[in-house]
């Protein structure tokens, strides 16, 4: 497989999909019960429905997370780049401050 870079606009998806705390909790929450449902994200974050969808929107938009129709319900995995940022996002939240930071 041919390694390719991606460029400014398609990174700027991806950041834009975690540029909102919601949509972090949701990424976190989501990476915690993997094929979860959008009612069982709103019940676990205790968070409106709607609002919950339209971060889910967004998140599938920046291809963060993969959406599959199961019936009636959506379960709702992390993609791919979504792992990727899950993992600097866990990395990033536990560097210590430099000296003057």
């Amino acid at each position: 497989m041919a390694l390719t870079t991606k460029g400014p606009k398609k990174l700027e998806r991806h950041f834009k999909g975690v540029a909102n705390h919601t949509r972090i909790k949701i990424l976190f929450f989501i990476r915690a019960h993997p094929g979860v449902s959008l009612i069982g994200i709103a019940d676990g974050l205790k968070a409106n429905l709607k609002t919950v969808s339209e971060h889910t929107r967004r998140l599938a938009l920046a291809g963060l997370i993969e959406k599959v129709s199961e019936g009636r319900d959506v379960r709702h995995t992390l993609s791919r780049y979504g792992k990727i940022f899950m993992k600097f996002i866990d990395e990033f939240s536990t560097l210590k401050p430099e000296r003057g930071e």
